[in-house]
């Protein structure tokens, strides 16, 4: 008598579909990775530990030339004020991130910093994570 079980289970595992799950999210992640672009110049910022919090606003640039630009567009100096406040108009949650980078005089970010502090409007400094 024959007492085995004609049903044998197979302890193989077939590895075709996990192979073809993960080159479907590396093909995902690589393009919308490459969709991702920031709205701002490429500045050597100063480093600090946080995180800048990324929502609708729009960004002030000060490069070590103090050259001043708005959201990638030059500005004058003596301009800035009435560009945010145009670019701003109708937004209920007002912020600027101020972009200033390495070795531009302290006086020039606390100029920014009195517009927006006139204007109520909120000000983010952004740095470079450690």
């Amino acid at each position: 008598m024959n007492l085995r079980g004609r049903n044998k289970v197979s302890a193989e595992f077939n590895m075709s579909s996990m192979t073809d799950i993960v080159f479907l999210l590396l093909i995902f992640f690589m393009l919308t990775s490459t969709m991702v672009t920031t709205n701002a110049l490429d500045l050597v910022l100063p480093k600090a530990k946080g995180k800048t919090d990324n929502n609708k606003s729009i960004s002030v640039s000060i490069t070590k030339n103090l050259t001043y630009y708005i959201d990638k567009t030059p500005v004058a100096e003596s301009e800035i004020e009435t560009q945010v406040l145009s670019l701003l108009k109708g937004e209920t949650s007002k912020s600027i991130v101020l972009r200033a980078e390495e070795g531009v005089p302290i006086e020039k970010a606390v100029a920014i910093l009195d517009i927006a502090n006139r204007n109520q409007i909120k000000v983010v400094l952004a740095v470079n994570p450690k």
